[in-house]
């Protein structure tokens, strides 16, 4: 090694700090931690990212079908605006004439490579650069991480994975949304993988409002010591009497008279206890568990681990542990805080722990392991309530894992009446296995309430076939079939995992790994940007489709919103990560889908007319626009200014002002509320907490604290396209 200075790069300045103080670099300088050898610097998530079409050529900037499909062999790069200042200090420092080498310690996945790739590309960087690949935030963890530090050509696969997926959502976004809104004279936001989301949301309130329900009874018959359901082959589902007519007959005809058991059979059964999480399945668990919904699972994960280094690495796909992470497994749970040490011996019996091929499995093992605690004692009165019942439920999991299964007799058996048969089920329970870990922090008493209710429900009695009861009552419950439930976020990201097939098989789940739609880091953004987009709503807990986003479904091709093809893609993602297909074919089937689009959308009809208030169009054009008293266009000076779902527009005839609500926020400025639109108008330039708004000359701007360049800088005039 030479005697120059090593450069490590972070992704946030939290993380370089953390770095900077197990490897000893203590003296402050401009966006860095400097010490002997290393100088930590970070990026502030993104830096650098691809150009717009309209900074590729002047002639994207007015959107034109004749311009279309946009499909450049390189995409250059960029500086974010408001991200300049802390570009060049990276730059500066990773080019320095003192520098040998850099170290890449962004987060150890796709993102992560992404940010740095695009950092040392823009950076005109040509220095050798070796990989910082870590699983938790502790100071061992970052120690044994420098030990262990890999060449970063190692992850080449994954910078050409990340690289694909950056140019491939560049494309369809750029090429779909602008051909779907020239179509449509209506802005329209249109992403490879929001909108096969977006349509499995379509698809459940259609099945809900197609649902026609229908009635069906249920009839139970009381054989004395035991009672059974009425089945038959031919009722769907079988316990289904079609009418009431029909249940009563039966309910007359076997009441008074004798059953006979035909079968009654016990079987031994186990139920294997639940794997480790992964990302998807702590947000479906915590959404039904907790009510969080999973962008609010991800934070709060990613706070556990940045903030109080309590859990693993938590944007994982992988349910499993190598073999190497036994040992720590077992410090692990030894260092659990005090309230689980009673439940610990279960999952360590002897000492050791139980390893199976559930648990423990270096194939499975992705980028990452499994979500677990980490090894370092965690003070649970520094986090927040939220925070302790994440970190509960992460910490149950990790020990029912390895508890032992919970064993079982199930008994089935079949009584017949006067030709009718009636099933009964019942459940010994032999052993409780990974139960004995309670589910949840609550108070025992209120936990064992519930329990004992469980315990009051009768036994079977012995039973064998040829033995007889008297039917001394038959009772018929009335009910009707129920449509399909709307989606929760339990229920969308397990659609996302299985690329639209709702798969409750574990194992069905994990061969679908790999060919979802979106990744466990993304899926929560995504089902965010939906809602942010008008497309999506919560109600309650449930999400629901909205009228635009079920306009939107209809006017597109199943190409673009067919979750499997999606999921093929993701797959294709991954086959490019591992090396098992060229970047430039993926690439190359993408540029022939966005010309697919730009042609359906010029050629297809389908009469679709979207409400003119989603576009912030003007007066006379329905859709519940609201006009806001008191302004005047800062355009044409005639009309006042009326807000939408979206924008805010003139409700002058012919007036093109529009300021679209994210206009400044794409620059990281402030979201325009009506408060903001009318401080902007009166004064014409607003200074706030993070920066200036100015509107001067047709045009409005964001200037971030310290800059006097703009990070976004958009026309007030919306030109519309026909």
């Amino acid at each position: 090694m030479g005697l120059g200075k090593i450069v490590v790069v972070a992704e946030k300045p939290s993380v370089g700090r953390d770095i900077a103080r197990v490897i000893g670099c203590r003296d402050r300088g401009e966006g860095c931690l400097i010490g002997e050898q290393y100088i930590v610097t970070w990026a502030v998530g993104h830096l650098v990212t691809l150009m717009e079409p309209d900074e590729l050529d002047e002639k994207y900037k007015k959107w034109r079908f004749e311009t279309l499909p946009i499909l450049p062999e390189k995409i250059p790069l960029k500086v974010i605006r408001g991200s300049g200042d802390q570009f060049a200090v990276v730059k500066k420092l990773i080019n320095s004439k003192e520098t040998d080498r850099l170290i890449c310690a962004t987060d150890a996945g796709r993102e992560g490579e992404l940010i740095f790739r695009y950092i040392y590309e823009k950076a005109g960087c040509k220095k050798p650069f070796d990989r910082l690949w870590i699983s938790s935030m502790t100071d061992e963890a970052i120690s044994e991480g420098f030990r262990n530090i890999r060449p970063g050509a190692d992850y080449d696969g994954l910078y050409a994975s990340a690289r694909c997926r950056s140019k491939a959502d560049w494309l369809v976004g750029m090429n779909a949304s602008r051909a779907f809104t020239l179509k449509y004279d209506a802005l329209l936001s249109i992403g490879r993988v929001q909108t096969p989301t977006l349509a499995i949301l379509v698809k459940r309130r259609k099945e809900i409002e197609s649902f026609q329900p229908e009635a069906y009874c249920t009839l139970q018959a009381d054989f004395g010591d035991y009672t059974g359901v009425c089945f038959q082959d031919g009722w769907n589902p079988d316990t289904h009497i079609p009418n009431r007519e029909e249940a009563e007959r039966i309910a007359a005809a076997v009441k008074g008279k004798t059953g006979r058991i035909t079968l009654a059979e016990t079987t031994r059964k186990t139920e294997l206890p639940p794997q480790l999480y992964d990302l998807t399945s702590l947000q479906r668990d915590a959404n039904k568990a907790l009510g969080f919904t999973a962008d609010k699972t991800l934070k709060i994960a990613q706070s556990l681990y940045e903030t109080h280094k309590a859990l693993t690495y938590p944007r994982t796909d992988s349910r499993y542990l190598p073999p190497d992470m036994i040992p720590r497994v077992v410090q692990t749970l030894k260092m659990l805080p005090q309230p689980y040490q009673i439940y610990v011996p279960g999952a360590l019996p002897e000492g050791k722990l139980p390893v199976s091929k559930r648990t423990v499995d270096a194939g499975k093992v992705t980028d990452h392991h499994a979500i677990i605690p980490t090894n370092k004692r965690a003070d649970l009165s520094r986090f927040s309530e939220d925070e302790k019942r994440l970190y509960d439920m992460v910490a149950r999991r990790t020990l029912t894992a390895f508890y032992p299964a919970c064993e079982y007799d199930a008994t089935r058996v079949v009584t017949k009446a006067e030709g009718y048969s009636f099933r009964t089920n019942g459940k010994v329970i032999l052993k409780n296995g990974w139960h004995d870990v309670p589910p949840t922090m609550d108070p025992p008493k209120a936990r064992k309430k519930k329990g004992e209710e469980d315990e009051d429900a009768p036994a079977l009695p012995p039973l064998k076939a040829g033995d007889s009861r008297t039917v001394t009552a038959a009772k018929i419950k009335e009910d009707k079939t129920k449509p399909p439930a709307p989606h929760t976020d339990a229920s969308l990201l397990l659609a996302m995992e299985t690329a639209g097939k709702e798969l409750e098989d574990e194992e069905l789940v994990r061969q679908m790994k790999g060919s979802g739609i979106g990744t466990p880091a993304t899926r929560a953004a995504i089902i965010e940007r939906l809602l942010k987009v008008g497309y999506a709503q919560r109600k309650g807990k449930t999400l629901q489709a909205t009228d635009k986003g079920m306009l939107l479904i209809g006017i597109l091709p199943n190409e673009i919103t067919s979750p499997e093809l999606t999921g093929r893609w993701e797959l294709a993602l991954h086959e490019i990560t591992d090396g098992k297909q060229d970047e430039n074919r993926f690439i190359e089937g993408i540029n022939r889908m966005c010309t697919y689009l730009v042609n359906y959308a010029k050629d297809h009809q389908t009469g679709v007319t979207f409400p003119a208030e989603k576009r912030g169009s003007g007066k006379g054009k329905g859709g519940g626009a609201r006009t806001l008293e008191g302004t005047v266009c800062p355009a044409c000076g005639k009309g006042r200014m009326q807000e939408s779902s979206l924008a805010f527009s003139c409700s002058a005839e012919g007036c093109k002002c529009t300021l679209w609500k994210d206009v400044l926020s794409r620059g990281n400025g402030p979201a325009l509320n009506e408060k903001l639109l009318r401080l902007i108008l009166e004064k014409r330039q607003v200074k706030g907490s993070s920066g200036t708004v100015v509107l001067k000359d047709g045009m409005i701007s964001f200037y971030p604290n310290g800059s006097d360049r703009p990070s976004v800088s958009r026309s007030i005039l919306y030109e519309k396209k026909r």
